[in-house]
C-alpha cells in the first residue's frame, strides 16, 4: 500500500475499521494494515465473567391451626364465610370440606396463605361413595391458580390464622 496522508489514514480507520468489526476475520487483517492495534472482544473470547445471580430468598410458611374459607352457592348466589380446624370437616351444602393443612406466610414477606383441601360431594342417594371433587393446595392470594371444579359450588381460601372466632359479623343479627 502506498504512503498516504495522515488525514486519510483517520478516514479509512473510521470507516472500515467499524465495518471491518462487523465482518469479523477480516477485522484484525484492516486493523493491522491501518496500524491499529487489536482489542479482543471479551464476549466472544469468553473472557467477561458476570456474577451468578443471587439465590432467591428462601420462602418460610407458618403453620396455623384454622382456616378461614369462603363458599359459593351458584344457584341460590349466597357466599358464606366459615372458619375450621385443620384435621377436621366442615360441611357446604352437599360438599365435605376435609382440612389437612394451612400454612401462612410471616408478616414480613409477601402476603400469602394456603391450605390443603381434601373436598368430596356426598351423594343425594343411599349407599352410594362420595365423590372427590378436589384434593390440593389452594392459595389465597391467587384462587384461580388452584381452583375447585363444580357446577354448583364453589370454594376458596381465604386466610390461615392462630385460633377459631366467635365474634359476629356487623351483618348478622344480635
Amino acid at each position: 500500500m502506498r504512503a498516504m496522508p495522515p488525514l486519510h489514514r483517520l478516514f479509512l480507520a473510521s470507516v472500515i475499521l467499524p465495518a471491518s468489526i462487523l465482518i469479523g476475520v477480516a477485522g484484525a487483517h484492516a486493523q493491522a494494515e491501518l496500524g491499529v492495534p487489536a482489542v479482543e472482544d471479551p464476549v466472544r473470547s469468553g473472557v467477561v465473567q458476570r456474577p451468578a445471580p443471587p439465590p432467591p430468598p428462601d420462602r418460610t410458611f407458618d403453620a396455623m391451626p384454622v382456616v378461614v374459607l369462603q363458599g359459593l352457592d351458584k344457584v341460590t348466589a349466597r357466599t358464606s364465610t366459615f372458619e375450621v380446624k385443620v384435621g377436621e370437616t366442615a360441611s357446604f351444602g352437599q360438599l365435605a370440606i376435609h382440612v389437612k393443612a394451612c400454612r401462612k406466610a410471616p408478616p414480613i414477606d409477601t402476603p400469602e396463605s394456603a391450605a390443603f383441601l381434601d373436598v368430596v360431594e356426598n351423594p343425594t342417594s343411599e349407599g352410594a361413595a362420595p365423590v372427590p371433587v378436589f384434593v390440593g393446595w389452594m392459595f389465597a392470594s391467587s384462587p384461580a391458580l388452584s381452583a375447585m371444579e363444580h357446577p354448583v359450588y364453589d370454594i376458596w381460601v381465604k386466610d390461615c390464622k392462630k385460633a377459631v372466632t366467635n365474634a359476629r359479623s356487623s351483618s348478622s343479627p344480635p
